[in-house]
C-alpha cells in the first residue's frame, strides 16, 4: 500500500466519523482546499472547515456511517479517489429542520490531492439534491 493511500485511508476515517479537524488536520496541510459542485456544501472553501461541517452532520445524524465501496491510487497524479455511500437517518436534534425520522444512502467520492505526504485539496463529488429529498429536508 502506497504512502498516500494509508494517509489518505486514515483521513477518510477520521473525517467520516465526525472527528472534525482536530482529528484530521495530521493529514493536510493548514491551508487544504475543498470543492463541490453541490448546494449544500456552498461556501465551504477549506479543509478544516468541511471536516467541522462533517462533524456537525453526524450529531443530527448520530447513526451515520459510511461503506466504502472503492479505494484508489493514482501515483502519478498523486490523488486518492475514496468511492463510498453515506447512510443515516434524521433522528437527533439540529439540522435544518426538527428530525424527520427519514433516511439516506447517498452515493459520494472524495478525491483527495497530494504535495508530498500531505492532502492540500479535496473534491467532493456528490449529488446532495436527492439526499436532501431522501431527509425530507426539501
Amino acid at each position: 500500500m502506497s504512502d498516500i493511500k494509508t494517509i489518505a485511508k486514515a483521513f477518510f476515517d477520521a473525517c467520516e466519523t465526525g472527528g472534525g479537524w482536530e482529528n484530521c488536520e495530521r493529514y493536510c496541510t493548514p491551508d487544504a482546499t475543498f470543492s463541490a459542485q453541490a448546494d449544500a456544501l456552498a461556501g465551504v472553501t477549506s479543509l478544516r472547515d468541511y471536516t467541522e461541517w462533517m462533524k456537525g452532520l453526524l450529531t443530527f445524524i448520530p447513526d451515520g456511517r459510511y461503506e466504502v465501496k472503492s479505494f484508489a491510487t493514482d501515483e502519478e497524479r498523486r490523488n486518492v479517489a475514496a468511492y463510498g455511500i453515506f447512510h443515516g437517518t434524521h433522528t437527533g436534534e439540529g439540522g435544518p429542520c426538527p428530525p424527520t425520522g427519514k433516511s439516506t444512502s447517498t452515493d459520494y467520492v472524495y478525491v483527495m490531492q497530494f504535495e508530498g505526504d500531505k492532502i492540500v485539496g479535496l473534491t467532493k463529488i456528490w449529488n446532495d439534491a436527492r439526499a436532501v429529498t431522501e431527509l425530507g429536508w426539501a
